[in-house]
């Protein structure tokens, strides 16, 4: 099975991750770059009325360069996260066949649906996907939410889904409202460069990226862990056929054997 769950997400997650990154190449990347201009003016006015950086003489971070570098990392990092969340969907869809339950293509899209809504819908509620040069809260406030968020969805859709009794499945209503009660970090209030329509444009597209590569994630990994499955099944039920003797061959040693010999005699 471990093996099973290892192959099935390299291949997916690999899969999905290369077609997120041809995605963002056409969708996301030029809006990534256009907001990249609105925060470059809005650091060279900060700067022409006086405001420096915290650190004098500090390096600037290191990012990488426009063009190929830049496109050859991202499709590093999605087919890495491709990887990633292809073994934690597959570990759940393992668990779930422990119970009884089945896995095709069909059902791995159900799968797929149900992390896009724990890991890109639900967060998106109160951390909807930011441009740069946007003002936002601190980054391990943001990180904590956002597993919150992630956990807490996860639970409710899995006592919704697998729980009897009723009990548990209220249980599961009350914690995924829990983190929105709570509240997302509110970022400081601060003039963004960013205009609010490509902020929202951003927030759209990313969102339909993050559908798209979740839904074919969970029916490439239905369908080779199915496939997996079915061949190990046919593997150990194939029945034991012995080889077919030679009566020609089989019946010259008995005829010159020396016991049939003296027993002729």
């Amino acid at each position: 099975m471990l093996r099973r769950i290892l192959f099935t997400a390299l291949i997916a997650g690999t899969v999905a991750g290369l077609f997120t990154a041809g995605i963002q190449h056409l969708k996301l990347i030029p809006l990534i770059a256009a907001a990249e201009v609105y925060e470059a003016v809005g650091t060279h006015a900060d700067h022409q009325h006086g405001a420096a950086p915290n650190q004098q003489g500090a390096a600037p971070e290191w990012e990488p360069a426009p063009g190929i570098e830049r496109a050859g990392y991202t499709v590093l990092a999605d087919v890495l996260a491709g990887i990633g969340f292809a073994l934690v969907l597959i570990g759940a869809v393992a668990l779930a066949r422990l119970g009884g339950y089945a896995i095709d293509a069909r059902r791995g899209l159900v799968w797929g649906a149900a992390g896009f809504v724990v890991f890109a819908l639900a967060p998106a509620i109160g951390l909807p996907p930011e441009l740069p040069g946007m003002a936002a809260a601190g980054l391990a406030a943001r990180q904590q939410w956002w597993l919150l968020t992630a956990m807490a969805t996860a639970i409710w859709l899995g006592l919704l889904i697998f729980a009897r009794p009723a009990a548990l499945r209220v249980v599961g209503a009350a914690l995924v409202v829990l983190p929105h009660l709570i509240g997302a970090p509110v970022a400081p209030h601060a003039s963004a460069g960013v205009p609010a329509e490509l902020a929202a444009e951003f927030a759209t597209a990313s969102l339909a990226v993050a559908a798209a590569f979740w839904l074919l994630l969970g029916g490439v990994s239905g369908w080779l862990y199915r496939s997996y499955a079915a061949a190990g099944e046919a593997t150990v039920s194939r029945p034991f056929l012995p080889l077919p003797m030679n009566s020609t061959a089989s019946a010259a040693p008995m005829h010159n054997s020396p016991d049939r010999m003296k027993a002729s005699r």
